[in-house]
């Protein structure tokens, strides 16, 4: 079904979060977990490795890794489930590490109160409806204080900090981008094929696709081993 949705541009747009919702819908929860939080799926990593590459890896699969943190939950409800996994998976290996980084270079420190192991601990006894009902998530954090903040606040749709990352792969990072991962250097690491990631970049400059945070997680690789083990 989601082979017959028109793909989008607009990394928000709720059709291609449909996409991604109904291309894994009948997957097993881990699988559907980790399609969510990630940007290549198990196929599209496959077609980027090189023949050697892929034979190095000896059939491990990160998602591997996410399955495990599952089965120690599978008696939970599927929302605490995937509480559970953010805590040990999404939380400490990508948001909090993002807060650290940006609020510190900025001589900033950061503190997230809901994280009190106290809060935390609550939160968790809560029965699955306090936390999501119907497609209203923080449910019970929003009646709290739905006296104390204006309902345009409370009702407003969940906003990340998100940066125009696609549109500067085509301006001022464009530079960089095709020197890191169009560069003999990049093909010689015998990680990628050259020709797939080729594909990536010309299909986002010139806007036939969407590629921003799969170039952005390639670029970074990239840019870390250039950094620290080249």
């Amino acid at each position: 079904m989601s082979r017959l949705l028109p793909d989008s541009l607009n990394s928000r747009s709720r059709i291609r979060q449909a996409k991604r919702f109904l291309a894994v819908a009948t997957q097993p929860m881990a699988k559907r977990y980790g399609r969510w939080v990630t940007f290549f799926d198990e196929q599209g990593k496959q077609e980027l490795y090189t023949r050697d590459f892929r034979a190095q890896l000896n059939g491990f699969r990160p998602n591997d890794w996410m399955q495990s943190l599952f089965e120690t939950v599978r008696e939970l409800d599927p929302v605490d489930a995937a509480m559970s996994v953010d805590v040990r998976s999404y939380l400490p290996y990508d948001l909090l590490v993002k807060v650290d980084i940006t609020s510190m270079a900025n001589s900033l420190e950061a503190r997230s109160p809901f994280l009190d192991h106290d809060v935390m601990e609550f939160a968790a006894r809560l029965p699955v409806d306090m936390k999501l009902n119907g497609r209203q998530s923080k449910y019970l954090l929003k009646k709290a204080f739905s006296d104390l903040l204006p309902a345009e606040n409370v009702n407003r749709r969940k906003m990340g900090f998100g940066v125009p990352v696609g549109e500067w792969f085509r301006t001022s990072l464009r530079p960089l981008l095709e020197d890191a991962l169009l560069s003999e250097q990049f093909e010689a690491r015998g990680n990628f094929n050259a020709q797939k990631i080729r594909s990536l970049v010309t299909q986002h400059l010139e806007r036939q696709a969407d590629h921003s945070f799969q170039l952005w997680n390639l670029l970074m690789l990239e840019l870390w081993h250039r950094e620290f083990i080249d």
